[in-house]
């Protein structure tokens, strides 16, 4: 079926091939790849437009003696399937299988554990350096895209780059699209670039990089012509690739951002399996998306931000209603951050949405522009919590804790799909403080979600069931697993809500009347709801007894939603057996 693929276990395989069979490699190699993620599903398009070039980056390197570093890792499929994991590719970012992301315990030809954009560059060239220092002749390679190329970090990168005289050769995977097609003024100058139009002097080559290209990247002996040449040439390399998105699948070329990760499809025809016609709750993101159109129709002064992440945040529901006031500003989170700063003190009601995963590229910003200032900017924190198969890069689980030690700044987790609208409306009435709003990927609980908007107290928590023996204590919407898990005992559950400020009136009324109190949280433990909770028993000298459950002290790998919280003690029956073993102690 494979008759190439086949017989390839490692690049050393791939080397004993015929150039003149590359290209049938390539075919099988797409087909391959298509037929796994099809079933298995994860990152297509990426992985289909650079399988030329893997091909041969592959065979004109020694791998895994040359180092190659990709940026993200959504490309890096067809990398993992020809560095010895092709007989297990069908465990991609499956339970216990291999990860979606190149990942150095996983792989020796995995050099560098990726999954967020623009760091190849500088990892690159950290390698570089260090083989330069201990005298070993090795060739270092950063593959990146025109989307993460824009980022202040692969900026960083290329300027350190162009003056540190190291073996580095950077090839610039360009297809005019990240998991949103691209943008920005760096966007613009590599169009001019593709389509000859270029006036200005070369970027790459005013920082000093040897630059060639652009060439066609689907070109496979045009492609290794050119990294033969370039092994010769010393110092900062930069090659300038053309690609396709999803090449090699019509549907995949014809529809980019669909199929950066399209589900389920038909390998044969490309078509996307249909979608459960019953009636389901919403995306979060979309509630997002929804309300926020909603709230701006009646506030001029709400503008929507995000960090290169409109289809995945669905702010491009705003951008298609009000192009001026909505704003994709690229891979750029620290930019992101301040620039709603800055339109905070003109009195405009920025609503930044950013995944909780990336805001930690943002630390100094939340902190130093927004929260020192006490500028009432609105975090919109998706993908909070646990994420499923996109793994430990991806899982916003510490944001309660690196977030609630910032003064000023107000943290709300919703319940659910209502509680998200009404703190939205509530937050752009004018809060005079910043406040984050974290709330998970994936669908809500609620059918009937459009209802009036209500305000919601600061810092007001409520009980959501009245027991005797015990007070579970949860934040945002782990509360649906806490409802099932106790919903034949006779304990109490509360929802604070906020993590800054805590609803200490109702805390004190908690520890008055309950011996045994659980908290529970999709967070880290360490420095999260439940250890604010506990600060605030041990500043009022309460003595209670406090257990507390989260994501533990480690890092969470990747699997399904369910898996995941059942390996950790955070599904349903967990909670359950919890608690029932803490009412057994005061039997």
């Amino acid at each position: 079926m494979h008759k190439l693929l086949d017989t390839i276990r490692s690049p050393k395989d791939l080397r004993q091939l015929n150039q003149d069979d590359l290209p049938q490699l390539a075919q099988e190699l797409r087909k391959f790849i298509i037929n796994i993620v099809a079933t298995k599903e994860g990152h297509l398009g990426a992985s289909l437009g650079v399988v030329e070039l893997t091909i041969a980056l592959h065979y004109v390197f020694n791998t895994p003696e040359d180092l190659l570093v990709w940026d993200v890792g959504h490309q890096a499929y067809g990398h993992k399937i020809l560095t010895e994991r092709k007989t297990i590719f069908n465990t991609n970012r499956q339970f216990g299988g291999i990860s979606g992301f190149p990942k150095r315990d996983e792989s020796i030809y995995d050099t560098f554990g990726v999954g967020h954009s623009s760091t190849s560059i500088s990892a690159a060239l950290g390698m570089a350096i260090a083989s330069k220092l201990k005298g070993e002749n090795r060739h270092h390679i950063a593959v990146i895209g025109d989307a993460s190329i824009a980022s202040g970090m692969a900026f960083e990168g290329l300027n350190h780059a162009g003056v540190a005289n190291a073996n580095l050769l950077v090839i610039l995977n360009d297809n005019a699209i990240g998991i949103d097609p691209s943008v920005g003024a760096l966007k613009q100058y590599l169009t001019n670039v593709k389509i000859g139009k270029q006036k200005q002097d070369n970027i790459f080559e005013a920082l000093n990089f040897d630059y060639s290209g652009p060439i066609d990247g689907h070109d496979i002996f045009k492609v290794m012509s050119e990294l033969e040449r370039l092994k010769s040439v010393e110092g900062p390399k930069f090659l300038h690739i053309i690609t396709t998105k999803g090449k090699g699948l019509k549907q995949a070329e014809d529809n980019q951002v669909t199929y950066h990760a399209p589900g389920k499809f038909d390998a044969k025809t490309g078509e996307l399996h249909a979608k459960p016609s019953l009636r389901q709750p919403p995306k979060y993101q979309d509630v997002f998306g929804h309300t926020l159109v909603e709230l701006a129709k009646q506030n001029k002064n709400i503008i929507g931000i995000t960090p290169a992440m409109p289809t995945g945040c669905s702010l491009k529901y705003m951008m298609d209603a009000f192009p001026d006031r909505a704003f994709d500003v690229g891979i750029a989170e620290q930019h992101a951050v301040t620039l709603a700063a800055g339109m905070a003190t003109q009195g405009l009601i920025p609503f930044c949405n950013i995944y909780s995963t990336f805001l930690q590229r943002a630390y100094d910003q939340v902190i130093h522009d927004v929260a020192l200032q006490n500028l009432p900017v609105i975090f919109c924190l998706d993908r909070a919590g646990l994420v499923g198969e996109d793994g430990a890069t991806h899982h916003g689980v510490f944001d309660l804790a690196f977030l609630r030690c910032i003064p000023n700044l107000i943290i709300f987790a919703p319940r659910n799909e209502i509680e998200l609208r009404n703190i939205m409306y509530t937050a752009q009435l004018g809060l005079h403080h910043p406040i984050a709003i974290r709330y998970p990927r994936g669908r809500g609980v609620t059918l009937n979600w459009e209802q009036p908007f209500e305000i919601i107290e600061i810092g007001k928590g409520i009980r959501l069931k009245k027991g005797k023996h015990l007070a579970v204590l949860s934040i945002g919407t782990i509360a649906n697993n806490v409802t099932e898990a106790i919903s034949d005992l006779d304990v109490s559950h509360y929802d604070l809500r906020f993590v800054k400020p805590l609803d200490e009136s109702l805390l004190h009324q908690i520890f008055i009347d309950y011996t045994y109190i659980l908290t529970v949280e999709d967070n880290c433990i360490k420095a999260g709801f439940g250890s604010s909770i506990v600060e605030f028993a041990a500043n009022n000298d309460y003595k209670n007894d406090i257990t507390m459950i989260g994501i533990p002290d480690k890092f969470i790998q990747h699997g399904s939603l369910i898996e995941l919280q059942k390996s950790i003690g955070l599904d349903t029956q967990s909670i359950n057996q919890q608690i029932t073993d803490i009412l057994k102690k005061q039997s």
